[in-house]
């Protein structure tokens, strides 16, 4: 090869013979494949695939067959693994170009290239039931034992300029043969198959508006071939960077880190809300240097209108970002939410006249005509999707569309796919089977729950809970600690996202923790800049946060007992809700809240004055909060009682002297959870039900009156005590 590892600039040579050697065949592929999508200037989340004809034994004959092994439809590189792969008989799958060619009409836009797809299956190796790619017959035709089909960045550059059919033979010094955009398929992978037999000595092809194919005898071959064809390229590109007179130059400077938050904390919850009026959208913020050097620009305006090239990432951006004309100097934040309604309104006007102009006779239907990628000069860009993980590989995606931009601008003239020709990827027919694939959306799924108390107890039940739903959780606790516990845990079962890598709240996942003491309403603003910046805005806040201090029987040296109890359990639900209603009144969209009371708000008895009586308060906060926030916010409260398992309200000590209190036998030397269960167990035979009260008992209920199923309910407080009859309505 023309580079040895340690030569290359702008991609990782990542290939260790210690650890490839030692691989089985079909290992070894995905050895190859993880090793590219580790680094994100060779392939994008969900993009590119890689494959190798293997020889098998046939489980039916018992004799030796080639079977090509391609990564599937919907794997990522990066974290496949061999489950993530097709495997089809080789034979099987060339025999079926004799069936493609009977269909009346062939080429690439016919209904018989669709259905060719439907044909892949008949030719699966051991029923393996992963789907495969469009890409496979691409993969099946180039007669080489291995072949990578890759997106990188450089690489579209070349693919996306004016002048992609010369300057693929002057970059490559004719090692790279150059085919016209295709849409991805059978008829493309025909073209490049006679390609490929034309010119026998060529390592690869430049797919244009794509991307590029390359292969080799070898595995490591394979690997250091598509690193030679990306080197290649963006050392092309570096040679003839513009530097400052990148798109064009700096139109607008970035505004100051603080005064960027602080409009953001602004705008973001006001933007979601003009967004979602179809579906609802979760936001991520990206405004890292490369980002900000493309907002500012003078060329931004002009390149965002063209929009995107590669399919891959118009899949994701939809045709093009929606670009706002704010400039900080002289611009106040009304004016940048009114710029952004014009924007807005006339994106969704010009893209249904796309959809309109482009819509074929069996197109599906339109779908929501909001943008995906907001650009705003000064301040970077916003991506929204339906989760985090969409939200997040939006943004990564259409910073490789900045990518690709810059290498064009800088080598020629950018170009986009035309307008007919990205409609037809976009409303594919198996694009839209794949979206009909889809399961079901979560409950929650996009829905921002803030808990605040999730550190332990009932909130870090009802973390649990409201995830288990598809919530995006923000696990808030006085002990950020224990806050992070809780997020590692959702993290752990729900995983950290997919998406672009990088610090900061932005680049968080579908968890979350953060610190906030609610006693002091400088922490609660705090936590809701940070929900905003990292999600877009707030959809629900649970406060589980409460305080229980012990008393004396001298009642006037119980000052400090009240002063905290009300501060906690009163006024921190007040300081929550206040600072909560600035986000639900930007965003305009529906939210419930619920507080966290107890039954010893309605129970009159004696050594818990102070907690009792808080209590009381809070209850009657509750009905104030549903009056005050209403009709946008229903806020209600779940009223616990004697939740002992697990709680940061019955510390060893408590738990000891209410077992002594009651005379019930224990041993000094059990565990904590031991002496919390016989607390429990006494407690609950005094109820109805007979049953100890759990934290996932209160957790039930939280979920309940954030679900959607009691819209209509507010200003209640729901019991969930195992049936005490002292505290019953009256």
């Amino acid at each position: 090869m023309a580079f040895k590892p340690d030569d290359y600039k702008h991609v990782k040579y990542l290939w260790k013979d210690e650890e490839a050697d030692n691989l089985s065949p079909v290992e070894n592929l995905v050895y190859r494949s993880n090793k590219l999508g580790e680094d994100q200037r060779i392939t994008n989340t969900g993009g590119g695939n890689t494959s190798a004809k293997l020889f098998e034994e046939d489980p039916l004959t018992g004799e030796q067959v080639e079977v090509l092994w391609v990564k599937g439809s919907g794997g990522d590189l990066r974290t496949s693994k061999k489950e993530n792969f097709s495997s089809l008989y080789a034979d099987k799958l060339r025999a079926l170009d004799s069936v493609y060619q009977q269909y009346p009409e062939k080429g690439y836009k016919s209904a018989g290239e669709d259905k060719m797809v439907g044909m892949f299956k008949h030719c699966n190796f051991c029923l393996n039931p992963r789907a495969s790619s469009i890409d496979t017959p691409l993969h099946s035709m180039i007669e080489e034992k291995h072949v990578d089909h890759l997106h990188p960045n450089a690489v579209i550059s070349v693919a996306s300029c004016k002048d992609q059919e010369a300057l693929t033979a002057k970059i490559w010094d004719g090692k790279l043969a150059y085919v016209p955009w295709m849409r991805p398929g059978w008829e493309a992978a025909k073209v490049c198959e006679d390609t490929y037999e034309a010119n026998p000595d060529i390592w690869g092809i430049l797919l244009g508006q794509h991307g590029h194919t390359n292969w080799s005898s070898e595995s490591k071959s394979c690997y250091e071939t598509s690193l030679w064809v990306i080197e290649t390229a963006a050392r092309y590109i570096e040679e003839h960077d513009k530097g400052e007179n990148t798109f064009g130059g700096q139109k607008v400077q970035s505004l100051s880190e603080d005064k960027a938050k602080s409009l953001l904390t602004d705008f973001m919850p006001i933007a979601r809300g003009k967004l979602s009026k179809n579906v609802k959208y979760i936001g991520t913020l990206q405004n890292d240097e490369a980002t900000l050097r493309f907002v500012n620009s003078v060329d931004a305006p002009r390149l965002a209108e063209l929009g995107t090239s590669c399919p891959d990432h118009f899949l994701r951006t939809k045709i093009k970002p929606l670009y706002v004309d704010f400039n900080p100097e002289t611009d106040s934040l009304d004016e940048l939410v009114t710029k952004f309604d014009a924007a807005l309104e006339k994106y969704r006007a010009d893209y249904t006249s796309y959809y309109e102009a482009c819509k074929r006779a069996d197109s599906p239907a339109m779908r929501d005509p909001s943008p995906t990628v907001v650009l705003i000069p000064s301040i970077g860009m916003i991506a929204w999707g339906k989760n985090k993980s969409e939200s997040r590989v939006t943004a990564e995606f259409y910073n490789c569309a900045i990518e690709v931009m810059r290498g064009a601008e800088a080598i020629s003239e950018y170009t986009a796919l035309p307008q007919q020709e990205a409609f037809d990827i976009e409303y594919w027919a198996l694009e839209e089977a794949k979206l009909q694939r889809m399961p079901k959306e979560a409950p929650l799924a996009r829905d921002v729950v803030v808990v605040i108390g999730a550190g332990d107890g009932i909130g870090k039940a009802v973390a649990h809970r409201v995830a288990s739903e598809g919530a995006h959780v923000v696990c808030a606790d006085l002990r950020l600690d224990n806050a992070k516990a809780t997020a590692a845990e959702l993290e752990e079962i729900y995983g950290k996202g997919i998406g672009v890598s990088g610090s900061g709240i932005s680049s968080c996942g579908p968890a979350i923790a953060l610190e906030v003491d609610i006693t002091r309403r400088e922490t609660v603003e705090e936590l809701f800049t940070n929900v905003t910046l990292a999600y877009g805005g707030i959809d629900k806040v649970i406060v589980t946060a409460g305080v229980f201090l012990a008393e004396g029987d001298d009642l006037a040296k119980n000052d400090k007992a009240f002063d905290l109890s009300f501060n906690v359990n009163v006024k921190g639900g007040y300081i929550v809700a206040s600072e909560a209603q600035k986000v639900w009144e930007k965003q305009q969209l529906k939210g419930m809240m619920v507080l966290t009371t107890s039954v010893n708000g309605a129970v009159s008895k004696k050594g818990s004055l102070a907690y009792d009586t808080s209590k009381s308060a809070a209850n009657h906060l509750v009905r104030e909060l549903a009056v005050t926030l209403s009709p946008l916010v229903n806020v209600n409260a779940l009223a616990p009682a004697t939740v002992v398992q697990g709680s940061s309200m019955f510390p060893r000590d408590r738990v000891i002297s209410s077992l002594s209190k009651y005379n019930i036998p224990f041993d000094e030397s059990d565990t904590t959870e031991d002496l919390r269960t016989s607390l429990a167990e006494f407690y609950a035979q005094r109820t109805l039900t007979k049953l100890p009260i759990t934290p996932e008992d209160q957790a039930e209920a939280a979920y309940l009156l954030v679900s959607g199923q009691l819209s209509k309910t507010t200003g209640q407080i729901i019991s969930v005590d195992g049936g005490l009859h002292e505290a019953f309505l009256r």
